[in-house]
Protein backbone atom coordinates (compact mmCIF):
# COMPACT_ATOMS: atom_id res chain seq x y z
CA UNK A 1 0.00 0.00 0.00
CA UNK A 2 3.14 2.80 -0.13
CA UNK A 3 2.21 4.02 -3.68
CA UNK A 4 -1.83 4.19 -2.11
CA UNK A 5 -3.66 7.54 -3.08
CA UNK A 6 -5.96 8.16 -0.42
CA UNK A 7 -9.42 8.88 -1.74
CA UNK A 8 -12.69 10.56 -0.24
CA UNK A 9 -15.50 8.47 -1.23
CA UNK A 10 -18.16 10.32 0.95
CA UNK A 11 -18.49 12.96 3.68
CA UNK A 12 -21.06 13.91 5.81
CA UNK A 13 -22.05 16.22 8.49
CA UNK A 14 -19.28 14.99 10.39
CA UNK A 15 -17.46 12.22 8.76
CA UNK A 16 -15.55 11.23 5.94
CA UNK A 17 -15.53 7.44 4.60
CA UNK A 18 -11.94 7.19 2.51
CA UNK A 19 -10.01 4.93 0.86
CA UNK A 20 -7.20 3.02 3.12
CA UNK A 21 -4.13 4.80 3.02
CA UNK A 22 -0.54 3.34 4.30
CA UNK A 23 -0.10 4.51 7.67
CA UNK A 24 -3.86 2.74 8.18
CA UNK A 25 -3.14 -0.67 9.50
CA UNK A 26 -1.24 0.19 11.95
CA UNK A 27 -3.27 3.49 13.12
CA UNK A 28 -6.66 1.10 12.76
CA UNK A 29 -5.18 -1.76 15.19
CA UNK A 30 -4.17 0.78 17.91
CA UNK A 31 -7.29 2.27 18.28
CA UNK A 32 -9.65 -0.84 17.54
CA UNK A 33 -8.03 -3.90 19.22
CA UNK A 34 -9.64 -3.80 22.48
CA UNK A 35 -12.06 -6.74 23.76
CA UNK A 36 -15.16 -4.35 23.81
CA UNK A 37 -14.38 -3.47 20.10
CA UNK A 38 -13.71 -7.59 19.24
CA UNK A 39 -15.99 -9.04 21.20
CA UNK A 40 -18.16 -10.22 18.45
CA UNK A 41 -15.66 -10.80 16.15
CA UNK A 42 -13.21 -12.78 17.25
CA UNK A 43 -11.64 -10.95 19.81
CA UNK A 44 -8.29 -9.29 20.32
CA UNK A 45 -6.29 -10.32 17.32
CA UNK A 46 -2.68 -10.27 16.55
CA UNK A 47 -0.93 -7.97 14.10
CA UNK A 48 -0.47 -10.68 11.93
CA UNK A 49 -4.13 -11.28 11.96
CA UNK A 50 -4.77 -8.05 11.67
CA UNK A 51 -2.63 -7.46 8.51
CA UNK A 52 -4.17 -10.31 6.62
CA UNK A 53 -7.56 -8.67 7.73
CA UNK A 54 -6.47 -5.33 5.84
CA UNK A 55 -5.25 -6.84 3.33
CA UNK A 56 -8.27 -8.35 2.32
CA UNK A 57 -10.27 -5.33 2.75
CA UNK A 58 -7.60 -3.61 0.79
CA UNK A 59 -8.26 -6.13 -2.28
CA UNK A 60 -12.24 -5.85 -2.31
CA UNK A 61 -11.85 -1.99 -3.15
CA UNK A 62 -9.36 -2.96 -6.11
CA UNK A 63 -11.25 -5.88 -7.03
CA UNK A 64 -15.19 -4.27 -6.73
CA UNK A 65 -14.34 -0.60 -6.27
CA UNK A 66 -15.79 -0.82 -2.88
CA UNK A 67 -14.71 -2.22 0.93
CA UNK A 68 -14.75 -1.23 4.55
CA UNK A 69 -13.71 2.50 3.84
CA UNK A 70 -12.03 4.21 6.94
CA UNK A 71 -14.08 6.74 8.69
CA UNK A 72 -12.64 10.01 10.21
CA UNK A 73 -13.92 13.17 11.95
CA UNK A 74 -14.18 15.57 9.09
CA UNK A 75 -12.40 18.42 11.19
CA UNK A 76 -9.63 16.13 13.24
CA UNK A 77 -9.27 13.61 10.35
CA UNK A 78 -9.37 10.78 13.96
CA UNK A 79 -9.71 7.42 12.64
CA UNK A 80 -12.98 6.30 14.43
CA UNK A 81 -13.72 3.11 12.47
CA UNK A 82 -14.69 1.52 9.57
CA UNK A 83 -17.92 1.20 7.40
CA UNK A 84 -19.03 0.48 3.74
CA UNK A 85 -19.64 -2.49 1.18
CA UNK A 86 -18.19 -5.96 0.49
CA UNK A 87 -19.28 -8.65 -0.89
CA UNK A 88 -20.90 -12.11 1.61
CA UNK A 89 -17.94 -14.06 1.68
CA UNK A 90 -18.13 -16.32 5.08
CA UNK A 91 -17.94 -19.89 5.17
CA UNK A 92 -21.39 -21.20 5.57
CA UNK A 93 -23.26 -18.28 4.23
CA UNK A 94 -26.39 -19.40 1.89
CA UNK A 95 -26.21 -16.42 -0.18
CA UNK A 96 -22.39 -16.10 -1.13
CA UNK A 97 -21.74 -12.71 -3.34
CA UNK A 98 -24.73 -10.60 -2.30
CA UNK A 99 -23.89 -6.84 -1.35
CA UNK A 100 -22.89 -6.47 2.41
CA UNK A 101 -22.82 -2.86 4.50
CA UNK A 102 -20.73 -3.29 7.89
CA UNK A 103 -19.18 -1.02 10.39
CA UNK A 104 -16.58 -1.11 13.50
CA UNK A 105 -16.21 1.14 15.70
CA UNK A 106 -13.83 2.49 18.19
CA UNK A 107 -15.66 2.80 21.62
CA UNK A 108 -14.81 6.36 22.13
CA UNK A 109 -16.82 7.08 18.94
CA UNK A 110 -20.06 4.59 20.50
CA UNK A 111 -23.58 6.11 21.04
CA UNK A 112 -23.02 9.39 19.28
CA UNK A 113 -24.67 8.51 15.84
CA UNK A 114 -21.73 8.54 14.10
CA UNK A 115 -22.29 4.86 13.00
CA UNK A 116 -25.98 5.82 11.68
CA UNK A 117 -24.40 8.63 9.79
CA UNK A 118 -21.83 6.44 8.09
CA UNK A 119 -23.81 3.64 7.21
CA UNK A 120 -26.47 6.11 5.79
CA UNK A 121 -23.59 7.25 3.80
CA UNK A 122 -22.95 3.91 2.64
CA UNK A 123 -25.98 2.71 2.07
CA UNK A 124 -26.83 5.97 -0.54
CA UNK A 125 -23.49 4.64 -2.05
CA UNK A 126 -24.57 1.04 -2.56
CA UNK A 127 -28.04 2.60 -3.95
CA UNK A 128 -27.06 4.82 -6.11
CA UNK A 129 -23.18 4.74 -7.39
CA UNK A 130 -23.20 0.92 -7.58
CA UNK A 131 -26.91 0.22 -7.89
CA UNK A 132 -27.20 -2.64 -5.80
CA UNK A 133 -30.88 -4.02 -5.81
CA UNK A 134 -30.35 -4.91 -1.98
CA UNK A 135 -28.10 -4.86 1.04
CA UNK A 136 -27.52 -7.23 3.30
CA UNK A 137 -26.10 -7.06 6.77
CA UNK A 138 -24.66 -9.52 9.69
CA UNK A 139 -24.40 -9.58 13.24
CA UNK A 140 -24.82 -12.24 16.18
CA UNK A 141 -28.07 -11.96 17.90
CA UNK A 142 -25.97 -11.55 20.74
CA UNK A 143 -25.13 -7.95 19.10
CA UNK A 144 -27.88 -6.39 19.79
CA UNK A 145 -26.51 -2.66 19.18
CA UNK A 146 -25.27 -3.91 15.88
CA UNK A 147 -28.46 -5.34 14.73
CA UNK A 148 -30.73 -2.64 16.13
CA UNK A 149 -28.76 -0.07 14.27
CA UNK A 150 -29.47 -2.25 10.74
CA UNK A 151 -33.21 -1.78 11.84
CA UNK A 152 -32.92 1.66 13.02
CA UNK A 153 -31.86 1.82 9.35
CA UNK A 154 -34.69 -0.06 7.86
CA UNK A 155 -33.58 -3.43 7.57
CA UNK A 156 -35.39 -6.25 8.13
CA UNK A 157 -34.16 -9.97 9.64
CA UNK A 158 -34.24 -12.60 7.32
CA UNK A 159 -34.28 -16.14 9.02
CA UNK A 160 -33.74 -18.19 5.91
CA UNK A 161 -30.02 -16.13 5.79
CA UNK A 162 -28.88 -17.60 9.38
CA UNK A 163 -26.05 -19.24 9.18
CA UNK A 164 -23.72 -20.83 11.33
CA UNK A 165 -19.75 -19.78 10.66
CA UNK A 166 -17.45 -21.92 11.90
CA UNK A 167 -14.92 -19.49 13.50
CA UNK A 168 -17.72 -17.77 15.67
CA UNK A 169 -20.12 -21.14 16.69
CA UNK A 170 -19.65 -19.64 20.06
CA UNK A 171 -21.93 -17.57 19.59
CA UNK A 172 -24.61 -18.46 18.15
CA UNK A 173 -26.00 -18.76 14.24
CA UNK A 174 -25.02 -15.55 12.37
CA UNK A 175 -28.12 -13.77 11.16
CA UNK A 176 -28.95 -11.75 8.57
CA UNK A 177 -31.05 -8.48 7.52
CA UNK A 178 -31.83 -7.06 4.11
CA UNK A 179 -32.80 -3.82 2.70
CA UNK A 180 -34.23 -3.28 -0.81
CA UNK A 181 -33.05 -0.45 -2.91
CA UNK A 182 -36.87 0.34 -3.63
CA UNK A 183 -37.93 0.66 0.81
CA UNK A 184 -34.23 2.95 0.68
CA UNK A 185 -34.87 6.24 1.74
CA UNK A 186 -32.18 8.33 3.70
CA UNK A 187 -33.95 11.31 3.90
CA UNK A 188 -36.59 10.02 6.03
CA UNK A 189 -33.53 8.51 8.48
Amino acid sequence: MTDTVVATVAETARLRLRTWGPDDADAFYAVMNHEPVMRYLGGVQSRDHWQLVVERVVGYQAEFGYTFWIVEDRESRELLGWCGLKRINYPGAPNPGDMEIGWRFRESAWGQGIAKEAAIASLDLAFGRYAAPFVVAVTFAVNEASWGLMERLGMHYVPELDFVDPRYADLGPTKQWRLDAADWNSAAL
